[in-house]
């Protein structure tokens, strides 16, 4: 039977980040060369396990779980199916162009798909907040498609594994900390649910 409460911000975090750090452990785990591949295939089932837990858990997945599984899934595929490593590395670099030009596009149509997927972390923050909330996002992910570009393209898979864990995933931490005294500014009233909310994480 599932349950319709609403996630948690530890719980979303750790269906966000858990299947990320099963690839890292696996990376790290794993030698030889074909390293790589049982990471993205342990990546691959760990994401599919975090969308069914939450499906039973809280009755729904959430659009960004689903968007992101469903890349991790076919991108996941192909790098196995045809032995690449590119189609794993070029992932985030899409994920975060079409999340960008989601934004973007939302903001452009007057629709916030920033608000309608992430309302519930941030109590209170009005509609100007939520507009330069989803500026700023739409900005980090441009820059972060243009760093994953420059990593995979000029590294070693296994620098590249590294940046992930070591770059990317504390910028956006960080970014999302950054984020918060302006969120204060514009009515948020849980100072300490946003900052543990982070936004996509790829």
């Amino acid at each position: 039977m599932s349950s319709q409460t609403e996630p948690s911000a530890g719980a979303r975090l750790l269906v966000d980040i858990g299947p990320l750090l099963v690839f890292f452990v696996v990376n790290f785990i794993v030698e030889g060369p074909a390293k790589i591949f049982v990471a993205t295939g342990a990546f691959m089932a760990a994401m599919l396990a975090a969308m069914v837990f939450t499906q039973i858990r809280y009755g729904k997945i959430s659009p960004l779980l689903l968007f992101s599984g469903v890349m991790v899934l076919v991108l996941g595929g192909i790098t196995i199916w045809l032995h690449d490593d590119t189609f794993i590395k070029v992932k985030p670099t899409v994920y975060y162009l079409l999340v960008a030009g989601l934004l973007w596009f939302g903001m452009t149509t007057g629709r916030n798909f920033l608000k309608i997927v992430l309302g519930s972390a941030y109590p209170g923050l009005s509609d100007e907040g939520w507009k330069k909330l989803t500026r700023n996002w739409a900005w980090f992910f441009v820059v972060m498609a243009i760093l994953n570009e420059f990593v995979w393209r000029t590294s070693t898979t296994d620098f590249w594994v590294g940046y992930k864990l070591w770059g990317a995933i504390p910028l956006t931490f960080l970014f999302a900390a950054a984020n918060v005294p302006m969120l204060l500014k514009h009515g948020l009233t849980d100072e300490k649910e946003a900052a543990q909310e982070p936004g996509p994480i790829e």
